[in-house]
């Protein structure tokens, strides 16, 4: 069929370069249009649930709507797994689908159930969804900074919530503007408890009085002088003097109580949850972008930046927005990274092709068809929405080697059938009809066995398919291009090269021994071949050696699941201690970013504390996430490095209470959308009691920091919160006419400040707070004294109907899958992932005694690794024996295939060896490194051996089967495969070392696929070169003995 197909395409010569010219100019569009992102999307699908109950306690919180939420949502089809979290006014719900589960579909299961728990809410908890989007969306952040100080917090957030918001979200794809920072305006009134007695006014009143007050509404029409006139009345409130003139009662005498006789009415700011500073010169607002699921993030980031420079004219005088966080600079840096490698690859081919060939219309042959190829890969990424990212570009730049190898083969062996042909014809050159039939023989000679082995490498990569979860989205676009760029090639090797070889493959080529690079090698190759076949015994037996030796390399190596990514910028993630008030989480933000700011290489620092105003972030105020952008690499000081920067930034930042933790702000959302950890190990303690799993992470963390390579570890607290119960006794409440309901409203609201409305100001909104002045509430025994004016009219204190004491509890409480869990962070440096975590695993099991019914689990990129393995070590053996059936459909002989199956272990040896040798881990990415080593491996061999059987069957028909005969035959056939050898070691060498030493963006995942090809690129060629040659001399001998 193979055979049939090249004949076909030569026969058919117009037709098939008219094809590939279409696919030429289909490629070129399709790699305009393909978008491009740093990144493959990485996101798991979720739903996040985010409910709002203003304040109440996180425990009241998971009581009454997390709890429920949570076991409602397990319900869900397609949920895999439910993370609850209840803080002081918010729960956070998120569901993570299984893989491939559409986005919309999930949102609208996610509706129907809510619908079902909504009834179990209280009245007050109101629950929406989160935006289209996940944490992995923020791409962009900026803060407003006013330079000539004449704008206030305040005023900056009221421009951001009220302005900048709505005009960004109009951003096609942007999900959501998330406001963080700054002050939000607040209308507060401070009631007099004294001047509500002496009134005899209850706080009831008050909060009725207010509403009442603000409202506005419409009289109909009236029809006058044949026109109709709209009714309308005004009534909001406006400003402090029309809060001050609401009227409460009217006293005996007829005279009016108003607000401004029993309250202090003031603008003030309301309670935050959230602070942003930058670069520790005091705080700022600010704003997040976040991309809808599944968008193009740099065509995003674009529209968004032209949005804010058109909108630049409308902000006030001396106010700019200033960028501290932008995904596109990642984004450009590693496309073009990656593409200068693609670049310089093909440059490099060129080049080989030209010094061995001799021949500059030969090399065109490979030149012309390996862009083709790459092209037709790009058409099939449009088609199927692959974005041109680190790990789709990657595969392309790892499957150059191995494409081109097609075309140098059959190149090769062209040359070598139109140099015997004019040895036959003593010099002539062959007419047109003798030299296209010249090279359909000879294109038909290799290609089938090229087709197949090219076959092979693209299935090689079916193990990098099986993949699930981050790992799987993560290497897929990788796979992929890799395999369209080897299928594209196949088909070239099949169509379009035989008919460039006869359009180009003119004048005089140069004899092979002609050129002095290969008059090299073969004199090199020739005694070396020589000596192996005569001790083939011993040759064997030192290829068995190396493969062993190779073991203890193999051994010292450790796991990871993915190399660190240097993404240019860098998040400082500590966690400080529970029971932190707002005031000092904003003085030790201040503190950690000036801090910061005084390492050289740091260009900006912008420091969060708490949650930014949306449902994809669900910090407490205890958690910082500090972003730090980085100056240009040549404006560093010389010889530092990014693992030298994180050490000294580690040593700079050393503040009591926060256990530092450092980690790329791509890999940690991702990290904490997956499992919720934001380290690279965590552990999860689950059970029943918060007690005893407080006291269990408490014990953990004891335990683990001895481990070598723990840099820090960290417990979450799920005590030292300080809360101040309210007991009420009932049957004092009773007696004052109370209820339950009326002592707990006088707490939430005159105490806590409850927000009872919100003033209308044209477009803009502000929260009406009513609560009791600071001196009242300040301390125990103040609140004890607080007082109170009942229905009825008596006068009483809070002491009279409560009882008051201040207690320990959690400040946030966490589930997963409907049970408590409480988590430790750990991170892991100078040591390899898989070993910390084994050493961790045995700490914590001869030290730990778990009580009944709880349960540890070790999460973070650890669960990725340990899932990717356990995928791999059944993918591979059923992979390998769909490689082991290609080599007998091409060979239909069970020795031959079973050969190129056992050299491949002696062909991975050096990728080992390099790997041990420059201290790299074991990966994901590594591994991925293995597959394409041991694809072109494979195809290493199959065509070495199809030479060897294409020399001895020349003889075996002309009657020449004798033991010399067939050691001439394995000497020609060898000899025969020197030059396309090493014209391919030399492409697949020379096109991976630019990647091995690059240092820009995603250069370190690329690496670590690149080392292993490199490596295998020394053991590889000689394996095949002098091992197959003794293999297949030790199964024919058989032949020779019989005749």
């Amino acid at each position: 069929m193979i055979a049939r197909c090249i004949r076909w395409s030569i026969a058919n010569r117009p037709l098939v370069l008219l094809a590939s010219i279409m696919l030429t100019v289909l490629g070129l569009w399709s790699a305009v249009k393909t978008p491009l992102d740093a990144l493959p999307d990485l996101s798991d699908t979720q739903v996040i649930v985010r409910t709002t109950w203003p304040g109440q306690s996180p425990q009241l919180i998971e009581n009454q709507v997390t709890y429920p939420m949570t076991t409602t949502m397990l319900s869900v089809p397609g949920a895999k797994t439910v993370r609850g979290y209840s803080f002081f006014g918010d729960s956070y719900v998120y569901i993570i689908f299984e893989d491939g589960t559409d986005q919309y579909w999930a949102r609208s299961r996610v509706l129907e159930y809510l619908s079902q728990v909504q009834a179990r809410l209280p009245a007050q908890a109101k629950a929406v969804l989160g935006p289209d989007a996940t944490g992995v969306g923020w791409v962009y952040e900026y803060a407003l900074v006013d330079r000539t100080g004449q704008h206030d917090l305040s005023q900056l957030r009221t421009l951001q919530d009220w302005f900048l918001k709505y005009e960004l979200k109009t951003v096609e794809n942007v999900a959501e503007v998330a406001s963080i920072g700054g002050m939000v305006k607040q209308y507060q009134v401070v009631l007099d408890p004294e001047k509500l007695r002496a009134y005899n006014i209850t706080h009831a009143q008050v909060i009725t009085a207010i509403g009442n007050a603000n409202q506005e509404a419409g009289g109909s029409v009236v029809e006058l002088a044949e026109a109709e006139y709209m009714v309308r009345t005004n009534g909001y409130l406006r400003g402090i003097s029309d809060f001050k003139l609401i009227p409460l009662v009217t006293t005996s005498a007829g005279v009016p109580v108003y607000l401004g006789d029993v309250a202090r009415i003031q603008i003030g700011p309301e309670m935050r949850r959230g602070i942003a500073e930058l670069n520790g010169e005091g705080e700022v607002a600010g704003g997040v972008i976040i991309m809808r699921s599944g968008s193009n993030a740099l065509s995003t980031i674009a529209a968004v930046k032209a949005k804010l420079k058109s909108l630049q004219a409308s902000l006030p005088a001396g106010v700019e927005v200033v960028p501290v966080y932008d995904r596109s600079q990642l984004i450009k840096s590693a496309v073009s990274n990656l593409t200068t490698k693609l670049l310089e690859e093909f440059l490099v081919v060129a080049l080989v092709c030209a010094l061995f060939l001799f021949h500059f219309r030969s090399a065109l042959v490979a030149i012309i068809s390996l862009p083709i190829g790459i092209l037709t890969a790009f058409i099939i990424m449009r088609m199927q929405g692959i974005d041109a990212n680190i790990m789709s570009l990657g595969g392309i730049a790892i499957a150059i080697g191995a494409m081109v190898d097609a075309a140098i083969v059959m190149v090769e062996n062209a040359h070598k059938h139109l140099e015997a042909w004019r040895h036959e014809h003593d010099g002539a050159e062959p007419d047109s009809a003798s030299r296209w039939q010249l090279i359909t023989e000879s294109a038909v000679e290799v290609g089938p066995a090229l087709f197949f082995s090219l076959l092979i490498i693209t299935l090689s990569f079916v193990p990098v398919f099986s993949l699930q979860a981050q790992e799987g989205r993560l290497f897929a676009p990788l796979a992929f291009t890799k395999t369209y760029a080897m299928a594209a090639s196949a088909g070239l090797a099949i169509t379009l090269i035989p008919v460039l070889m006869g359009y180009l493959l003119r004048g005089r080529i140069p004899n092979e021994r002609d050129n002095p690079i290969n008059r090299g090698l073969i004199r090199v190759y020739e005694p070396v071949l020589n000596t192996v076949l005569k001790h083939p015994m011993a040759t064997l037996g030192i290829t068995a050696l190396v493969v062993m030796l190779s073991l203890w390399p193999l051994s010292r190596l450790g796991g990871e699941f993915m190399p660190p990514l240097d993404e240019g910028d860098l998040l400082y993630m500590p966690s400080a201690l529970p029971g932190l008030s707002v005031a000092k989480a904003s003085q030790l933000l201040q503190q950690t970013d000036r801090l910061i700011k005084t390492v050289p290489e740091v260009e900006s620092v912008f420091g969060k504390a708490g949650r930014a105003d949306t449902a994809t972030d669900p910090a407490p105020i205890t958690m910082f996430e500090t972003t730090i952008r980085f100056k240009p690499r040549e404006q560093w000081r010389v010889g530092m490095t990014p693992d030298k920067l994180v050490e000294e930034l580690d040593r700079v930042v050393r503040v009591p209470g926060l256990s530092n933790i450092w980690v790329p702000p791509i890999r940690n959302r991702i990290d904490m959308l997956a499992t919720g950890i934001k380290s690279p190990v965590g552990v999860k303690v689950s059970g029943a009691s918060m007690t005893e799993i407080d006291h269990l992470t408490a014990e953990i963390e004891r335990v683990l920091k001895p481990v070598p390579g723990v840099s820090s570890v960290l417990a979450e607290r799920l005590t030292g919160a300080r809360y101040i119960d309210v007991d009420i006794r009932r049957a004092a409440a009773a007696r004052y006419g109370m209820s339950i309901a009326d002592v707990q409203s006088i707490v939430s609201s005159a105490i806590g400040g409850a927000n009872i409305g919100e003033t209308v100001e044209g477009l803009q909104r502000f929260p009406i707070n009513v609560r009791y002045p600071r001196e009242n509430r300040d301390s125990l025994a103040s609140l004890e004294n607080l007082p109170i004016v009942t229905a009825t009219g008596a006068q009483i204190r809070l002491v009279d109907v409560a009882s008051l004491r201040i207690v320990d509890g959690p400040p946030m409480l966490r589930s997963e899958n409907a049970r408590l869990s409480g988590w430790v962070y750990v991170d892991v440096r100078g040591r390899d992932l898989r070993s910390a975590v084994n050493d961790m695993q045995k700490a914590v099991a001869a030290s730990i005694k778990l009580p009944p019914a709880y349960a540890i689990s070790w999460s973070g990129q650890f669960e990725f690794l340990e899932r990717a393995t356990a995928r791999l070590m059944w993918v591979v053996p059923g992979t390998l024996m769909i490689i082991f059936i290609l080599l007998y459909m091409t060979f239909r002989r069970f020795d031959e295939a079973l050969l190129i199956m056992l050299t491949m272990p002696c062909a991975l040896a050096g990728g080992v060896w390099l790997l041990w040798l420059l201290g790299h881990h074991l990966s994901v990415a590594s591994g991925v490194g293995f597959i394409a080593l041991a694809g072109v491996a494979a195809e290493f061999g199959v065509i070495m051996l199809l030479y060897l059987k294409q020399a001895w069957q020349r003889r075996v028909s002309q009657g020449l089967c004798s033991r010399a005969d067939l050691l001439d035959a394995i000497h020609e056939g060898a000899l025969l495969r020197v030059r396309p050898k090493a014209m391919t070691v030399a492409v697949i060498i020379a096109g991976l070392l630019p990647i091995m030493w690059g240092s820009a963006a995603g250069s370190e995942v690329m690496q670590r696929i690149a080392a292993p090809m490199i490596g295998g690129m020394l053991t590889a060629p000689l394996l095949s070169m002098l091992v197959v040659p003794v293999a297949f001399y030790f199964m024919r001998r058989g032949e020779v003995r019989i005749k």
